[in-house]
């Protein structure tokens, strides 16, 4: 969700109260738990005829997790990216950057594999073919030099795999906007809303393989990793007295409110306003309610959950925290636990106990990756600088 960051704008010739702020602020857990529920979302949205997945917020509204991974994903780079360049240049700070996307195509193409290769073994030895096309891997098996060529170019994707291949795309082009961002905030939101208009008027996307374009489409999408930035780099902050204010709250409450009246409705077929939206979700090309849905809800939570929230530091929070502090791995995880989840309901059991089963082991397992990579990651940090000669080793040896 959108969250106040206490950082002032960012620019080049703000290094010293940049420095500052940064030694005196704390993390803002609230950006790690909203992405550590929308983590958990994404998993229990993608088992199909799970009754768990009612929990989560896309069956209530027009928004959903996918709105809060790419926010809180632009607020992140932004925030420590901007740093790095302030601290050692544009140069450092776009290597780093780039470094970060390969990272990320890196996980990509390992899930890719993993992926592709689960369907496809599930689907020859237990005689399940019609995976093949519902995960969309048939042309895999088809024409698999072509359209493995095609999917390390990002244009062919499994099912599921969409948002990763759109976090990608996002941030390797994201160091000219953060640049200009840094020194005109407002003229970079600006330049993003109005490519996103351009985008769904001239109807830019990407090309997908074999036909069509990408299910999320990044000349739109990127608006809502724009806002994410904008608002780390000081744009939250200026908004905190209209965020704040009375009737902002209550005409968010209101859409809210309403946007749960549709999307019930429409799920139950008894809603006489469901025509007014042709596509409830209309995730490719982000419909504008699902920006002014998502904002709503940023609002109230603003409202409900303060930086300072004793509930940040309970022990129920802790698991979702994690989850979203080592975000990349829970993601890729997550992704291919639904398919293992959707295989077991298909192939088992669909009862509603094993629905239950398959979700809360899911996320089990998934908050198990981030305790472990949590841990791993501080083994680097204690471990002792010292020096191993030979002659220690040997005296080392003589005592085995």
């Amino acid at each position: 969700m959108s969250l106040a960051m206490p950082c002032p704008p960012v620019s080049m010739s703000t290094e010293r109260p940049l420095a500052k702020e940064t030694s005196s602020g704390s993390r803002d857990l609230r950006l790690d738990l909203f992405r550590g529920l929308a983590n958990w979302a994404i998993f229990l949205d993608h088992i199909p005829n799970n009754v768990v997945a009612w929990l989560t917020t896309r069956n209530y509204g027009f928004s959903d997790a996918a709105d809060v991974f790419v926010f809180i994903s632009g607020y992140t780079a932004a925030f420590i990216y901007a740093r790095k360049i302030v601290a050692q240049g544009h140069l450092a700070g776009t290597a780093l950057l780039i470094r970060r996307v390969w990272q990320l195509y890196v996980a990509h193409v390992l899930l890719f594999v993993f992926y592709a290769a689960a369907i496809g073994y599930v689907a020859q030895d237990y005689g399940h073919s019609h995976l093949l096309d519902e995960f969309n891997v048939a042309g895999l098996i088809e024409h698999p030099v072509a359209t493995l060529t095609q999917g390390l170019l990002l244009k062919f994707k499994p099912l599921n795999l969409d948002v990763l291949p759109l976090y990608i795309v996002l941030m390797a082009g994201f160091a000219p906007l953060l640049m200009l961002m840094m020194r005109v905030p407002d003229a970079a939101l600006a330049a993003a809303m109005l490519v996103y208009v351009l985008a769904r008027y001239y109807a830019w996307n990407f090309p997908a393989h074999p036909t069509g374009g990408w299910y999320f489409n990044p000349f739109t999408w990127q608006l809502l990793f724009t806002m994410g930035a904008w608002a780390a780099l000081g744009g939250a902050a200026r908004a905190q007295a209209w965020a704040r204010s009375r009737t902002v709250l209550i005409a968010s409450v209101a859409f809210v409110v309403f946007a749960f009246v549709v999307t019930v409705g429409a799920r139950l077929g008894v809603s006489t306003l469901s025509p007014l939206f042709d596509d409830l979700s209309e995730k490719t090309n982000l419909a504008p309610y699902r920006i002014v849905h998502f904002l709503a809800l940023a609002v109230i939570v603003v409202h409900l959950v303060p930086r300072n929230w004793k509930g940040l530091d309970s022990k129920l929070a802790r698991p979702v925290i994690l989850c979203g502090q080592r975000s990349l791995e829970v993601f890729c995880i997550g992704i291919f636990l639904s398919f293992v989840g959707h295989f077991i309901l298909e192939m088992y059991s669909d009862r509603l106990l094993t629905q239950i089963g398959v979700s809360v082991g899911g996320l089990l397992l998934m908050t198990a990756v981030a305790l472990y990579r949590t841990w791993s990651r501080t083994l680097d940090v204690r471990a002792p600088q010292v020096s191993v000669t030979s002659a220690a080793i040997g005296r080392k040896g003589e005592n085995v």
